[in-house]
């Protein structure tokens, strides 16, 4: 079946997160490309639309300079001449010098010639009266008393806005009436040339500069009054406004006008002061820019639609080793008893989460069993330095001391009264991991099967101010005052020789083991030193004692190195060639006694015939081989019973087990007491045997007992729980139903095989 990535709330997290990291640069990058090219093009614009605006403003100059001209050449034109202008012979001559000015410059609509006093006005039509003139033009705001008396008295150039109407009042044209002195510069003129000039050829020719140009234009005066515009906005501007524009200087500018932003561009002339200005709303801008907008857009999309197709990639292969870790956690998860439905997290790293979680419960709860366990091992088989660091480490345990050695402590029936279990669990729990800086040594409990015994590794590094042995037993010593001071309690305690090497445990252990089942030699409550059995009064041989207690007690804990060994050193005695061959002998049958004393006390039978005969003692080699042999034989039989005896004292505790499960003082402690077992060494066995722990066990014997009863019987939940051992109801419930899914009341409606008669709970106490 192939798995749907979409269901995933992982992958669809993980394919958000990667959108996000993408799309959102990614606009970021979008919004400053594009409004980057909305700036620098617009800038391109305005000083696109100044350089034609200055342009205009050049060429608007360079006509209005030539119509001065005109009037200069007209001041001293012959063919103008007032005399020659009167004279009927010459005034057709005069009119057609008037057309050829008039030629000369494009804007000019046509241009009127005045002589100061005179009843008549000239024109490129001919002469007319003024009243004729009056008749045929007709301009706003300026009557012709005005006009003929503007026409007299003008002695500066002076330009004016006005609108040319027809008979009837309407506006037939706009025009600008420029009058012009002549002879101009002159300061008592005695005529003025008057160019009529249509406001549209000024606009014209700004347009035919800015070419496509879309906006408004204006020319002002140096007055500020507006000598011609092209309006493209929809309102057209007030008078606050057009002053806003008049006061700008010369470049390019944004400001509000009528509530809206403009880009304006302005530009004064420096010869008649008249002002250029140009202006487009800011938004009209973006119609410039309406290509690069969508070609962003689609840019944008194309990213986008690559980007999720990226996102999901990345996604799936991200999500896909985590998928991997969720199937091993799944798997490796114990679902409760009967468990109705499996329990999902919010998301796969959830999951993994409570996974983990779980096992590391579990290894929390196992760790001080795990470590006790190793560290038995070690102190029976040695090997330490075989072991993986990070086993070591996992541990914590740290094995990096000069000297390491054994020690056994032990509390009689006395002493039992002392100190009870949990004082005794404390005191291990002490003595777990613990330091004497004084003399540079560390230390590590081990709880032995037995249940009144412990046993302590002991490492340290010697000091330069005390001698070995010296620093030795002031380290035994300083472990016995603590025990007393703190738990009250002189306990037995044996030693065993310490040794350069932590593999050599092993050896210090059995020697412990020997001295503290010696400890008779010096009395209770005393320390024995496995060192000083050998100088116990009354001892005869010349195998030292303490070697004989040794190779005894090797061979009870099936521990065939040290058995060897102790052999080894054993028939070194027998090298020395003092003896005679009758005491050779008797030495010989010694150390077999020691052998067969120890395997008739272990009740170690159909072994006698590997005793070796009279003849194995004719070569020493010979015989110690036969000493290997059967103190092998010995071992080997000693593990078998060992493990024997603990099977058949796990199958009689579990079937105790299983017929006292209900009483709830049942506990590991009571167990191990019963037996005469430790409660570690209990709970590792129960643990390997079964498969789970003492708590799990009775915990699922329990809930088996109370699903059967909530299923054939009818009987209140409350009487059902504490029936099976358990006190506290609400807590049950809770486990029931986080192990099933259901609480007991919901489990016994969904299974139950008999008709209920009476609520099997209250609400008060069925809940989740």
């Amino acid at each position: 079946m192939k798995l749907n990535y979409f269901k995933s709330k992982l992958f669809q997290k993980y394919t958000w997160s990667y959108l996000f990291m993408l799309l959102v640069p990614l606009a970021l990058l979008s919004v400053f490309i594009y409004n980057s090219a909305v700036r620098n093009l617009r800038s391109e614009i305005e000083q696109s639309h100044l350089n034609q605006l200055t342009q205009a403003k050049t060429i608007v100059d360079s006509h209005v300079q030539q119509l001065s001209d005109i009037a200069s050449r007209v001041a001293y034109d012959d063919q103008l001449a007032r005399y020659r202008v009167h004279d009927p012979y010459y005034s057709l001559e005069a009119i057609n010098a008037l057309k050829n000015y008039k030629a000369t410059s494009p804007i000019i609509g046509e241009m009127f010639l005045y002589f100061h006093g005179d009843e008549r006005i000239y024109s490129t039509a001919g002469m007319t009266s003024l009243d004729v003139f009056h008749d045929h033009y007709h301009f706003l705001n300026w009557d012709g008393p005005a006009l003929v008396e503007e026409l007299n008295s003008t002695k500066f150039p002076v330009i004016h806005s006005t609108e040319m109407l027809n008979q009837n009042g309407t506006i037939q044209q706009s025009v600008l009436a420029y009058l012009v002195p002549i002879t101009p510069n002159n300061p008592n003129p005695h005529g003025t040339l008057m160019y009529l000039i249509p406001k549209t050829e000024m606009t014209r020719l700004i347009d035919t500069i800015l070419g496509n140009y879309e906006g408004s234009s204006y020319i002002f005066d140096n007055h500020g009054r507006v000598m011609a515009s092209k309006n493209n906005q929809d309102q057209p501007l007030q008078g606050s406004d057009l002053q806003q524009l008049v006061a700008l200087s010369t470049g390019i500018h944004s400001i509000e006008l009528g509530g809206v932003s403009h880009s304006v561009v302005s530009v004064k002339s420096d010869t008649n002061g008249w002002e250029y200005v140009t202006l487009m709303p800011s938004s009209q801008f973006l119609d410039s820019v309406m290509h690069l907008r969508s070609l962003m857009a689609l840019l944008l999309a194309v990213l986008t639609v690559v980007g999720t197709l990226a996102a999901l990639i990345l996604a799936r292969r991200q999500l896909h080793p985590i998928l991997d870790l969720v199937k091993f956690a799944d798997s490796k998860s114990k679902p409760g008893v009967l468990e109705a439905k499996p329990r999902k997290a919010g998301n796969e790293l959830d999951r993994i989460r409570t996974a983990l979680q779980e096992y590391s419960s579990r290894a929390d709860l196992q760790e001080p069993y795990a470590r006790n366990h190793f560290l038995l091992m070690l102190l029976k088989y040695g090997n330490a330095r075989s072991l993986m660091p990070e086993l070591l480490n996992s541990l914590e345990i740290n094995l990096n001391k000069a000297h390491y050695f054994a020690m056994v402590i032990g509390r009689d029936e006395a002493a039992k009264s002392r100190l009870n279990s949990h004082d005794w669990q404390e005191m291990i729990g002490r003595l777990a991991k613990a330091e004497i800086p004084e003399y540079s040594a560390c230390l590590y409990s081990v709880e032995l099967p037995k249940p009144r015994q412990i046993a302590l590794i002991v490492g340290f590094d010697k000091l330069e101010s005390m001698s070995g042995p010296d620093q030795f037993r002031r380290i035994v010593h300083r472990i016995h005052d603590n025990l007393l001071e703190q738990f009250r309690i002189d306990p037995a305690i044996g030693v065993g020789t310490y040794y350069n090497d932590p593999d050599q445990l092993n050896q210090s252990f059995i020697e412990a083991c020997s001295a503290f089942e010696s400890r008779m030699f010096t009395g209770h409550g005393s320390i024995t030193y496995f060192e000083k059995l050998s100088h116990v009064a009354g001892e005869t041989s010349w195998v030292p004692k303490n070697e004989l207690l040794k190779l005894s007690q090797s061979l009870k804990q099936g521990s065939y190195e040290v058995a060897a060994q102790t052999i080894g050193e054993s028939m070194k005695v027998l090298q020395n060639p003092e003896l005679s061959v009758e005491m050779k002998r008797c030495i010989s049958f010694d150390i077999l006694n020691t052998i067969l004393r120890t395997g008739m006390e272990m009740e170690i039978r159909d072994w006698t015939y590997e005793i070796p005969s009279s003849d194995a003692f004719n070569s020493l080699q010979e015989l110690e081989r036969h000493f290997l042999s059967l103190a092998s034989r010995i071992c080997e039989l000693a593990l078998h019973n060992e493990r024997k005896e603990e099977h058949s004292l796990m199958d009689r505790i579990i079937a105790y087990i299983d017929s006292n499960y209900m009483d709830h003082s049942l506990s590991l402690e009571a167990i191990s007491c019963k037996y005469s077992i430790s409660v570690s060494h209990f709970s590792r066995s129960f643990k390997d045997q079964m498969g789970i722990n003492f708590v799990q066990y009775i915990w699922q014997k329990r809930m088996m007992a109370v699903m059967n009863d909530l299923t054939s019987t009818n009987d209140p939940l409350k009487d059902i729980i504490q029936r099976v051992g358990y006190l506290d109801t609400p807590n049950f419930i809770r486990k029931f139903k986080k192990e099933t899914g259901l609480t007991p009341g919901q489990y016994r409606k969904l299974y139950s095989q008999v008709e209920s008669s009476e609520p099997a709970v209250s609400e008060s106490v069925d809940v989740g």
